[in-house]
């Protein structure tokens, strides 16, 4: 480290390190309006987006029951229960806040820290490990206060955290727009789908109706051992696909990240390239393209389309707008799931197969735009932990 650096405990260079109350447990209700109520969900880096809160509570309430957790403009804020470590601040023209317990708040003293800069350190994972490490063990991760205390992180002079941060500001913005860029893709499609073929609730161009199970076959992925994660089942050269590939990929599945062995293979279903994935478990209706030949459980359909009638651009496409729906009415026991028959039910208006055709070339080309652009997202992530580990290392 640097001569004039130096290593600091979070609480030598704070006024106040508190947590948030939970009003629920006052008998307090959650209102649709009032003073915003920030959860751990709402602290995402940066600036917390005050518009964005989900929950109020009244005047009442902020003033008395939960006095202990207001918040202050300025103040930085860390998760501390379920999803640890998230780190953003309340800005500075902030209205009245509090927030649960899930987030410790730190009141820094006056011209000692950056807010910018304190904010990447807790991006920097070869600083944060050595407190994420000591979370305390329990149903769900969490830290306490006095670990947020005694967490050590470097402290270099006050202008020198600040060329610091605008560094790292400068490759922070890169990346969002590279993430900007690769999103827009997504929006485009749907927009050139509305436009070629209307809403599909309206139909508006009146094309045929089939069902679903009309126009393809559907059929749930297998995995028939018991128990379903037996270590003979796996490390093998099957791909072996789960519903969690589904929900993070792009429209398709280049990667994998579990493979079958040859029991694994005998006990389940090999499906092609090509295969319309969509989940019917947990993430309800999310859709992906394999991209090559694997395996998956019967939390996942695969959609074959019958080619003379239809294509699974087109039907990926038209479930992404049903998407939303099929969610929202899913039955819930211990987990919401959709059944094989809802989908096969499914009332689909089909266009020509020539203008589905044309839809699917407008794919390809943006899909081909949105893999260069991934390569440059992984480029540019690459260079910001790179600044990152020079400017803490």
């Amino acid at each position: 480290m640097n001569a004039d650096w130096q290593w600091v405990q979070l609480g030598e260079i704070s006024e106040v390190i508190s947590k948030g109350t939970t009003p629920t447990t006052h008998g307090v209700a959650f209102l649709d309006s009032g003073i915003p109520f920030l959860r751990a969900e709402d602290v995402i880096g940066g600036a917390v987006d005050v518009n964005s809160v989900k929950y109020y509570v009244d005047e009442k309430t902020h003033n008395k029951l939960l006095s202990r957790s207001q918040l202050q403009p300025g103040d930085f804020l860390i998760t501390i229960a379920g999803s640890l470590g998230r780190v953003g601040y309340v800005p500075l023209n902030a209205p009245p806040l509090n927030c649960n317990q899930a987030v410790a708040f730190v009141r820094l003293k006056p011209n000692i820290i950056d807010l910018d800069f304190l904010l990447y350190i807790f991006q920097y994972e070869g600083i944060t490990k050595s407190l994420l490490d000591v979370q305390k063990v329990g149903t769900i991760g969490n830290l306490n206060l006095e670990q947020i205390r005694d967490f050590k992180i470097p402290l270099p002079p006050l202008t020198e955290q600040k060329r610091i941060a605008s560094l790292l500001a400068r490759a922070d913005r890169l990346r969002s727009l590279r993430r900007t860029a690769h999103e827009l893709g997504e929006s485009l499609l749907q927009s050139v789908f509305l436009e070629m073929f209307g809403k599909p609730e309206e139909n508006p161009k009146g094309f045929d109706v089939f069902e679903l199970g009309e126009i393809g076959t559907l059929d749930r992925g297998r995995s028939k051992n018991r128990p379903r994660n037996a270590p003979e089942l796996y490390g093998g050269k099957y791909p072996f696909i789960q519903t969690g590939d589904i929900a993070n990929a792009d429209s398709y599945i280049r990667t994998y990240q579990q493979t079958y062995s040859e029991l694994g293979l005998k006990q389940s279903k090999m499906w092609k390239s090509g295969t319309l994935c969509i989940t019917i478990a947990a993430n309800i209706a999310k859709t992906a393209i394999l991209t090559f030949d694997a395996c998956f459980p019967d939390s996942i359909v695969g959609f074959v389309p019958d080619k003379a009638k239809t294509n699974v651009e087109y039907v990926q496409y038209w479930l992404s707008f049903k998407q939303q729906e099929l969610e929202d009415t899913a039955p819930e026991s211990a987990q919401k799931n959709i059944n094989l028959e809802i989908l096969r039910g499914l009332a689909i208006p089909v266009p020509p197969l020539s203008l589905q055709e044309e839809f699917a070339g407008v794919v390809a080309r943006v899909e081909s735009l949105r893999g260069r652009m991934g390569e440059s997202m992984r480029q540019v992530e690459g260079l910001f932990e790179s600044l990152l580990s020079e400017s803490f290392s």
